[in-house]
């Protein structure tokens, strides 16, 4: 968008980075780049949901400030709690009245929507004819990391581009770099544990804490299943309904993580296997209860989990739920 944008392209194929678009665009207020992305719905209109608009000043900060931040990071910095962030349908009529004037600086005008599988039916449905027709000079960036979740209509009207995982050698080359400095060897494993994902990379140095506490609570359901201890699993069931549910969504991805991570261990190749030492001490005698028998009735039992925990289903009776058909699964 930036080198679209440009004013001063000249023969090179970047943009030149000090044209008046280019300044405009280190600071995100270019008028024909527009964003937008998943938020809560904070309007007290029965008429008008939140838009994108509503939280520019939030957005243009995380940008500028972190660059790349997850969407857990998002939630966090527009105070969304226990609620679900959405791409509601008024969105959709905020795009089509700005995509509907003419590009204010005469060039291109462009629209990027964040986490696109965020969309809501009736706000996808509304799109539809402008995603396969869009006005002369419009450019539509539609960016998510869970393509699987996209609705197929919307799919089919799109270019895909798939970006390639990072070599861990350049993730280590940046971890021991300037603004880190970290020991080749913690760079090394981190590097490792991203899966070639520089957000993920970031993101292991900021939730060692809440990984650590992931585990021990993987490792309780597990052991608990197994021992069919009933009681115990009510109340690690209540213990984690006492979480917010993006932190449960986080714990269940963690969950599905851990389930696949120890499948692979049994194939003997640890150069295939992304855990910490902490959880390979775990996965040495865990990883054999995962098998071939039960590893597609653990995971689709977790992700029936975390499609229950996303429709506000009552916590406890979730997790205990989960409990249960683990038990079941365990012995198989």
């Amino acid at each position: 968008s930036r080198y679209l944008l440009c004013r001063d392209k000249g023969t090179g194929t970047d943009s030149c980075g000090t044209c008046p678009s280019c300044v405009k665009m280190d600071k995100l207020v270019h008028p024909d780049l527009h964003f937008v992305f998943p938020v809560i719905n904070k309007s007290k209109s029965s008429e008008r949901s939140t838009v994108s608009d509503d939280e520019i000043k939030t957005w243009r900060e995380c940008v500028l400030d972190k660059q790349y931040f997850g969407f857990e990071e998002w939630l966090s910095a527009i105070d969304a709690e226990n609620k679900q962030a959405s791409i509601f349908v008024t969105e959709s009529e905020s795009i089509m009245s700005k995509l509907s004037l003419k590009s204010v600086e005469g060039g291109y005008k462009i629209m990027i929507i964040w986490h696109a599988e965020k969309m809501n039916q009736q706000c996808a449905n509304s799109l539809l004819k402008l995603l396969e027709e869009p006005p002369a000079g419009t450019i539509f960036i539609l960016t998510t990391d869970t393509p699987e979740q996209m609705l197929e209509t919307i799919l089919s009207r799109t270019q895909r581009i798939d970006f390639k995982r990072i070599p861990s050698e350049l993730i280590e080359q940046r971890l021991t770099g300037p603004g880190y400095m970290l020991d080749a060897d913690t760079a090394a494993k981190i590097a490792h544990l991203s899966g070639g994902s520089w957000l993920k990379a970031i993101g292991t140095l900021r939730i060692n804490t809440e990984s650590d506490e992931f585990l021990d609570y993987f490792m309780q359901l597990m052991r608990l299943s197994y021992a069919r201890k009933l009681k115990d699993l009510k109340l690690w069931s209540d213990s984690i309904a006492a979480g917010g549910r993006e932190w449960q969504k986080r714990f269940l991805a963690y969950c599905q993580r851990m389930i696949r991570e120890n499948f692979i261990c049994n194939f003997h190749n640890p150069e295939l296997n992304y855990m910490t030492e902490q959880e390979r001490q775990f996965s040495v005698k865990f990883a054999p209860f995962v098998n071939e028998n039960n590893i597609i009735g653990l995971m689709d039992t977790l992700t029936d989990a975390q499609r229950d925990i996303e429709q506000n289903v009552n916590s406890k009776m979730v997790f205990f739920d989960l409990s249960l058909k683990t038990i079941m699964l365990m012995k198989q």
